[in-house]
C-alpha cells in the first residue's frame, strides 16, 4: 500500500515537473516562424529544386492558391511543432521508469527546450518527427520505416548526420546486419543522389522569387541563394574551424555523457554525428542543439535500467551553462516580471547567415529582414 502511494506521489511530482518544463520552454523560446523558414518551406521539386523539397512540395498547391500567404507556412510550422510536442508528451506519459520521465523533463528545462520553440519552421523538427514515426512503424512495417527515412533525406540532407545514425543504431540493436543494410540502402542511396545532383535547376531561384513577389511576407533572397552556391563557395563565407570550436564544448559534454552511460561505440557515434555539420554550414548553435537532441533520443532508446543518474545530472548541469544563442542575436525571454512587461512584442525576424553574407547577397541582408505582418506574439519579444 505504501509503495503504491509513493509511486503515485512520484508520478504526480514528475508530471508537474514536465508541465512546468514545457511551459518554461515555450515561454523562453516561442515566436512566429521567421521569414527565412517560411521561404525555405516554399521550396518544391516542381519549381526545380532538388534538395529540401518535401515540405514545400506538399504545401505547393495551397501556396499557389493563396499567393504564397504567410499563414500557410506558419500553420504548417506550428502543426509540425505541435506534433513533435505530442510525441514528447506521449513518450513521457508512457514511460514507466522515473529516469526516462526525468530525461524528458530535463531536456525541456535545458536551453534545448526553448531552442525547440525558437526554431519553429525549421526542417529539423520534421526530421525528428519522421524518425519517431519510422521507429513506431519499424516493428510492424519495416519497409514503411525505411520509406519514412527516405522522406527525411528529401526534407533536408542533414538527415545523414542527425536521424539516420539514430535509426541505424536502433536497427542494429533489433535486427541482423543483413536486415539493417536492406532497410538503410534506400535512404542512403537517396542521400547520395541528393548530394550528387545540383541543388536546383537553372533559373529555379529566379522563378520562385518571381512567383513569390506578391507574397504577404518578405521572401529571403539569402535563403534562396543557398541553392545557387556550391559547398566550396559556402565554405568561403565562414570559418569551419570557428564553427567547430563553438560546437566542441557541447560535443564534448554529450560524448562524455554517452560514454559514462556505457553506450556502445555506434550509439556514441550517433550522438556525436551532428558535430560534423560544421562542415555543412555556419549555424553552430543549431548544430549544438541537434547534438543535445541526439544525446537525449539515444539515451531514451537505451534500456532504462542502464541510465546512470549522477553522470547524467553532471552533463545536464554543464549543458545548462554552455551557450546556445538564438538566431539574429536574439535571446531567450528572461523570467522576470519587469522583462515581461517592458520588452516590445515579438516579430518574425531571423537571420542565419554569417556577417560576410551581408556583403554578397542580393539584395543585402539588411534589406531582406522581414517586417512583422502576422499578429505578433502575445509574449514578450525574444529579440
Amino acid at each position: 500500500m505504501t509503495t503504491t502511494l509513493d509511486r503515485t506521489t512520484t508520478s504526480r511530482g514528475l508530471t508537474a515537473l514536465f508541465t512546468l518544463a514545457l511551459v518554461l520552454a515555450a515561454y523562453r523560446g516561442f515566436r512566429m516562424p521567421g521569414d527565412w523558414a517560411a521561404t525555405l518551406e516554399a521550396i518544391s521539386v516542381t519549381d526545380g529544386f532538388h534538395r529540401r523539397f518535401l515540405v514545400g512540395t506538399l504545401l505547393h498547391p495551397l501556396a499557389l492558391a493563396t499567393g504564397y500567404a504567410y499563414w500557410v507556412f506558419a500553420a504548417a510550422a506550428f502543426a509540425v511543432l505541435a506534433a513533435v510536442l505530442g510525441v514528447v508528451a506521449v513518450a513521457f506519459a508512457h514511460a514507466r521508469h522515473p529516469g526516462r520521465k526525468l530525461l524528458v523533463a530535463g531536456w525541456l528545462l535545458l536551453p534545448s527546450g526553448g531552442f525547440l520553440f525558437h526554431e519553429v519552421g525549421y526542417f529539423d523538427q520534421v526530421l525528428y518527427l519522421l524518425l519517431f514515426a519510422a521507429l513506431w512503424q519499424l516493428p510492424r512495417r519495416p519497409a514503411v520505416a525505411s520509406g519514412l527515412m527516405t522522406a527525411a533525406v528529401f526534407t533536408h540532407e542533414i538527415a545523414a548526420l542527425t536521424v539516420l545514425p539514430v535509426f541505424a543504431v536502433v536497427l542494429l540493436r533489433r535486427s541482423s546486419l543483413r536486415t539493417t543494410a536492406m532497410l538503410l540502402v534506400t535512404p542512403v542511396v537517396a542521400e547520395l543522389a541528393v548530394l550528387a545532383l545540383p541543388a536546383s535547376s537553372a533559373g529555379a531561384v529566379a522563378g520562385l522569387q518571381t512567383a513569390m513577389a506578391t507574397a504577404d511576407f518578405t521572401p529571403r533572397a539569402d535563403a534562396l541563394a543557398l541553392f545557387e552556391r556550391t559547398q566550396s563557395q559556402s565554405w568561403q563565407l565562414y570559418s569551419i574551424t570557428g564553427v567547430l570550436l563553438c560546437v566542441a564544448p557541447i560535443c564534448a559534454v554529450v560524448v562524455l555523457g554517452a560514454l559514462l552511460q556505457r553506450l556502445d561505440a555506434l550509439a556514441v557515434a550517433a550522438v556525436a554525428a551532428p558535430a560534423l555539420l560544421a562542415f555543412a554550414g555556419w549555424d553552430w548553435a543549431r548544430w549544438g542543439f541537434l547534438l543535445v537532441v541526439n544525446f537525449a533520443v539515444v539515451l531514451w532508446l537505451s534500456p532504462a535500467r542502464s541510465l546512470r543518474p549522477l553522470p547524467l545530472l553532471a552533463a545536464a548541469v554543464l549543458l545548462a551553462y554552455l551557450p546556445l544563442p538564438y538566431f539574429d542575436a536574439q535571446h531567450p525571454r528572461e523570467l522576470t516580471i519587469g522583462q515581461a512587461f517592458s520588452t516590445p512584442r515579438g516579430n518574425r525576424t531571423v537571420n542565419t547567415a554569417p556577417p560576410s553574407l551581408c556583403t554578397v547577397s542580393d539584395p543585402p541582408c539588411a534589406s531582406t529582414f522581414s517586417r512583422a505582418i502576422a499578429s505578433p506574439s502575445p509574449l514578450p519579444s525574444v529579440a
